[in-house]
Order: structure tokens, then sequence, then C-alpha cells
């Protein structure tokens, strides 16, 4: 297996969060907005997003191939996502996400096995 950098996962997880609440918490805390307000708003997020998603990238791909920078994005995504859909969304979690998750795992198996 190869050296995970930690540092990578770590903005990789900021970058999730921030895209997610651009993505999808506004419909939660903006639903009465006009949507072109929604779309500016969300860009910015966006922006910022990047801050965190560009050394992310960078940093990860000099330790990890592109398949495994990929693979590691989707997986902090998962696991950003699952909390951030119960405590800011409100929204349950249910058997069938568990097993896409767990499908997620699998692929994280076979990326990263020697």
């Amino acid at each position: 297996m190869h050296n995970i950098n930690w540092i990578t996962v770590g903005l990789l997880v900021v970058s999730n969060f921030v895209m997610s609440y651009a993505w999808y918490g506004h419909l939660r805390t903006l639903s009465a907005a006009p949507l072109w307000k929604v779309v500016l708003l969300s860009w910015a997020i966006a922006l910022f997003e990047y801050t965190f998603m560009i050394p992310a990238n960078r940093l990860g791909s000099k330790t990890m191939s592109l398949q495994e920078l990929k693979i590691t994005q989707e997986v902090v995504s998962l696991l950003v996502f699952i909390p951030f859909s119960i405590l800011v969304m409100k929204s349950p979690i249910t058997w069938n996400y568990a097993a896409a998750a767990a499908c997620i795992l699998a692929a994280v198996f076979f990326i990263f096995r020697g």
C-alpha cells in the first residue's frame, strides 16, 4: 500500500465539507432565495473550496497515482457527506447508502492493492 499523504486527506476533508454546503446546503438554508442569488453564493463558496482542493491535488499527486488520488477523494467525499447529510441536512441514512459506501470502500481496496 502506498504512503497516503495525510495533509492531502485533511485538505480534501475541508474541501468536501465546503463543497457539500455549496452543492446542497442552500436546499435547507436558502430555499426561499431567488435562484440567481443562490447560484452566485454557491460559486463564491466553490471558489473558496478550490483553495483547499487544488493544493490537495497537487500535494497528493506527489505520493499517489491519479487513480489513487481520485479514489481517495471519493472516499473522503463519502465520509464527509454522511455526517453533513445527517447533521446539516437532517436527512437519514438508510441501508442502501451503507451498501453504496461498502462498494466505494471495495474500490479503495482494488486501487491501493499491490
